[in-house]
């Protein structure tokens, strides 16, 4: 069996790391290149960074923010907010990613995925699904997995598990799957629509939103079957450490790198 990953989210506005709660009231949680320093000690598997006001103000990532953390750490980093192009893909692995996270992008230009897995491997192109759940269409039917853009600020009328299948289809190497309604609350992850969307592509599915306690990623990893679970607010503000969560999983026969 795949060790399962620990991945670390910096979530990074005007070159600072920032965390809020259903992807509002952002606050400042410390600096992306001393964060990842720490990170790499502590035995985290990979850091995301995503510029999340990239794409809000239709520009790329900032270039110095990657390259000041690619040189903090020896592992997997990947980059998103404001990868629209096959440009500002190529800009972001200049800088020092190992991958590009896509999300508004795709959904607006969905043959971008593909373009960028043929260049790069599908292994360096990630697509992100920011989800949250609908009202259910009927009385005991399930409440469908709405997908969102923009950071979460415009609906769309995308379905959550019909879109992940068709990024797969196009070349996505993986699915950076967040629940916009656990996203930051320490409820634990949605472990539902994890499963769901799991079980309906054959590539690894990341589940972000909603960390707050070692059993939450047992849960994700179990229940949500998903191969990496990601966390900010409770790495960031030395809440949880990663070495002693890993040694947590590790007792459940959860495989994960240590």
């Amino acid at each position: 069996m795949l060790s399962k990953r620990i991945i670390a989210c910096l979530d990074v506005r005007d070159g600072k790391v920032v965390k809020g709660v259903n992807f509002e009231g952002l606050r400042e949680a410390g600096d992306p290149a001393e964060l990842a320093r720490r990170y790499n000690v502590e035995g985290i598997d990979e850091i995301v960074i995503l510029d999340v006001t990239a794409t809000v103000e239709a520009r790329q990532a900032r270039a110095h923010t990657i390259a000041a953390v690619a040189h903090e750490i020896f592992l997997p980093l990947t980059v998103g907010g404001g990868i629209h192009s096959e440009a500002d893909a190529e800009a972001a692995i200049e800088a020092g990613a190992d991958k590009v996270s896509l999300n508004t992008a795709a959904l607006r230009t969905p043959e971008l995925i593909t373009r960028l897995a043929k260049r790069y491997g599908s292994q360096a192109v990630i697509v992100a699904i920011d989800a949250k759940r609908g009202a259910p269409p009927a009385p005991h039917q399930a409440a469908p997995y709405n997908v969102f853009a923009r950071s979460g600020q415009s609906a769309t009328t995308r379905d959550a598990i019909e879109w992940a299948r068709e990024a797969t289809e196009r070349g996505a190497g993986e699915i950076l799957l967040t629940s916009i309604d656990r996203d930051g609350t320490k409820a634990g992850f949605d472990c539902e629509m994890t499963a769901a969307v799991s079980d309906a592509v054959n590539i690894p599915v990341i589940a972000s939103g909603g960390a707050g306690t070692f059993e939450h990623f047992a849960e994700v990893f179990r229940e949500g079957r998903a191969d990496a679970a990601l966390a900010a607010s409770i790495f960031h503000f030395n809440e949880k450490s990663v070495s002693d969560l890993k040694q947590y999983l590790s007792t459940l026969s959860i495989p994960v790198r240590i």
